[in-house]
């Protein structure tokens, strides 16, 4: 958990927790690794995972068009999840990449109990939804 706990002290959305708040996350969270290719999300598929990025870069792409990079900090899978629409782009790991996942009722009840947070994921929905 300490582990887990470091990586999410170096997340740019998780910065300003306490080591309290921060195991709270944590113990929301599955921490996997996966190769180069993988598939995160789907363009048009419904969502139930929010992503987030602790090592590596993932393409994000819409209509086949590399629209954006992802890498270590950044998160994703926030549209779907929180407003219940299709997933947007399709994200596919570039290099091996270290993830931390929550489920859809995981990352609800996270953003619930803490607000500094639901700030930072709700601002960057109505930015990317806007596009």
């Amino acid at each position: 958990m300490n582990a887990k706990i470091e990586l999410l002290s170096r997340v740019p959305l998780f910065q300003g927790l306490s080591k309290r708040q921060l195991a709270q996350v944590a113990s929301f969270a599955d921490e996997i690794d996966l190769p180069p290719d993988r598939e995160l999300t789907h363009e048009g598929a419904t969502g139930t995972e929010f992503v987030v990025i602790i090592d590596g870069v993932a393409d994000v792409t819409r209509n086949g068009e590399l629209i954006n990079k992802l890498g270590p900090g950044d998160f994703l899978g926030e549209i779907s999840v929180v407003t219940g629409w299709p997933r947007t782009a399709t994200v596919t790991t570039r290099t091996p990449s270290r993830l931390l996942v929550m489920s859809s009722q995981a990352l609800r009840s996270l953003l619930h109990r803490m607000p500094q947070v639901q700030a930072t994921v709700l601002d960057t929905l109505v930015a990317r939804a806007g596009t």
